[in-house]
């Protein structure tokens, strides 16, 4: 009990009437994602501990807030994160790949003796917080150690993309940060890349074409073009080296 106190205000059990929906991202037919609702975008930046692992977020560049925007989903703009018509000179093939099955209906699940880990491997942007002190998978089937147990829920809860979900075993219900609606755009130090769009708080993301996917607490987003399971990142953005400012 002594760790849920501490993380006060910074996590708490889900449930279905937490969250006040209001924004919501469009996913247009080879082209950028369309914003509303006056949703915050900031920079946030993945930071490292002494052997190079990723071991917190800190929150950098704010926007000014805008009603309504546009944010590239070709990785070619000249104007990130802001879209600037280039997904028309290159014919960008922006295809979604992703199913619409819900996180629970694709769910690996690990058990531990405190807690419950879920894993979903098709949504990993491969930002590498489940990496420290042996993985979140060890560490849940370690969790009667409270060490172990407390790094599995932090290391669940950085994972940005929700991969990776912890489940309180009196309650059966999800550990999860409690985020208010926002976007964040990820760099990445430790690759030396720009990351996806992390999408925060259930905002409701939606194709054109394909309809609603399901509104999770966190999902992130290519941005780079290169993901192969579109609209949602798989890390491809480490392979091809996507920056956001354009350099090389």
């Amino acid at each position: 009990m002594k760790f849920f106190k501490k993380l006060k205000g910074k996590l708490s059990i889900n449930s279905e009437n937490h969250f006040h929906e209001k924004g919501k991202i469009i996913i247009t037919k080879n082209g950028p994602y369309k914003v509303s609702g006056n949703l915050p975008l900031a920079k946030e930046i993945s930071l490292l501990d002494k052997d190079g692992t990723p071991c917190n977020w800190k929150k950098e560049e704010k926007y000014p807030d805008k009603e309504n925007y546009f944010l590239c989903r070709c990785g070619n703009s000249c104007n990130k994160p802001f879209c600037d018509g280039t997904h028309m000179k290159i014919n960008f093939d922006g295809t979604e790949t992703a199913t619409k099955e819900k996180y629970i209906e694709q769910v690996e699940k690990i058990v531990g003796p405190e807690i419950d880990l879920t894993d979903v491997e098709s949504f990993c942007s491969n930002a590498r917080f489940c990496h420290k002190a042996g993985g979140a998978w060890a560490l849940t089937e370690n969790s009667d150690n409270p060490e172990s147990k407390k790094l599995a829920i932090q290391e669940a809860c950085d994972c940005p993309s929700g991969r990776l979900v912890a489940w309180d075993k009196k309650s059966g219900k999800q550990i999860e940060p409690d985020f208010q609606q926002s976007i964040s755009l990820i760099e990445d130090p430790g690759a030396d890349v720009s990351g996806p769009i992390w999408v925060k708080g259930k905002i409701d993301v939606e194709s054109e074409e394909k309809g609603g996917y399901e509104s999770r607490n966190r999902v992130t987003l290519c941005r780079c073009g290169k993901s192969k399971n579109k609209p949602f990142c798989d890390g491809s953005h480490i392979e091809v080296g996507f920056r956001a400012d354009n350099k090389k």
